[in-house]
């Protein structure tokens, strides 16, 4: 994979504008495509903007934008990045238009995080050559990317598309089988869930879970995740604490009702002026600002410890 210079993502929304950010700063000759004519025109302002902060404005010679698939030369891509939405039948017409168009040797990969891989990929005749890679938001500043295998993908080739997302400055993790959620978002749903039961039941306020998270174990995950912070307390310790709590841990199949009621209420989050939290307008623009800078702070901390950006 290291030879392998030249990519396309399909799809110009949030995320695949980011994933194109990163693949431009690691020296990669980029091919975007976005059909609808509104988004794309506003693709070269943001992706100046995030090549910017970025601190590589230049790379952006490395992006060119297309309006079709059509309009990509094909033969030159060795990775493609599918980011359009999530709605299967789409993703799976995508591929089957691609393949023909392919060079023999090029990857494909679905960014999607709610369809199984090996979903996407049924029938493709290439299934062995067909992966996850699953960003994670903002793409181009959190440092993980899952590489996802489907029940025929060629492990070999998993490993070079890990060697590769390491050259472009990111952290990869092989997900060796294909669970709902991958890796990532199962443990990160795990959390939530027991985070939900705990405000369900009245032990504490959204903004105490959140803050126990933040300023409690949730602080230590930027030194040790979850099995090396225990190796540093101890094994014992964390088996016992462990034999106590398990028991009472939330177990609910269905999503909390602190969710439920929520979306039932229109209360979605930023984008709909309210979740857990109020978001008037003013507030959304605040508190972007101060999540990404807390983010590169912390990509800042983590910096001797990421992959270098290869540019050779």
């Amino acid at each position: 994979m290291a030879n392998r210079r030249t990519c396309a993502v399909v799809g110009g929304g949030t995320m695949g504008v980011d994933i194109a950010l990163t693949l431009a700063r690691a020296g990669c000759a980029t091919h975007l495509v976005e059909t609808v004519d509104e988004v794309r025109r506003s693709l070269p302002a943001r992706l100046s903007t995030g090549l910017s902060s970025l601190g590589c404005p230049e790379c952006g010679d490395l992006v060119t934008v297309h309006a079709g698939i059509a309009e990509v030369p094909w033969g030159l891509v060795d990775l493609v990045i599918e980011a359009v939405p999530e709605k299967l039948d789409l993703k799976r017409r995508l591929f089957a238009d691609l393949l023909p168009r392919l060079a023999p040797g090029a990857l494909l990969t679905s960014n999607s995080s709610s369809f199984p891989i090996s979903a996407i990929g049924e029938g493709l005749p290439t299934a062995h050559r067909f992966f996850g890679l699953h960003y994670f938001m903002p793409a181009h500043l959190v440092p993980l990317v899952e590489v996802v295998c489907g029940a025929a993908s060629d492990p070999a080739l998993a490993e070079d598309l890990a060697g590769f997302m390491r050259a472009t400055g990111k952290v990869p993790v092989i997900v060796r089988k294909d669970l709902p959620g991958f890796l990532a978002n199962r443990l990160q749903h795990a959390l939530a869930r027991e985070a939900l039961a705990l405000v369900e039941a009245g032990v504490a306020s959204p903004a105490d879970v959140d803050a126990a998270v933040r300023f409690g174990f949730g602080f230590r995950f930027l030194a040790a995740g979850p099995l090396l912070q225990r190796d540093h307390a101890g094994l014992d310790v964390h088996a016992a604490a462990a034999a106590t709590m398990y028991p009472t841990l939330a177990a609910s199949r269905t999503p909390s009702r602190e969710l439920t009621d929520r979306v039932a209420a229109g209360r979605l989050g930023m984008k709909a002026g309210g979740g857990f939290y109020d978001w008037p307008p003013e507030a959304i623009a605040k508190e972007k600002a101060r999540y990404e800078g807390l983010l590169r702070a912390g990509l800042a901390l983590l910096e001797a410890e990421l992959p270098a950006v290869s540019r050779d």
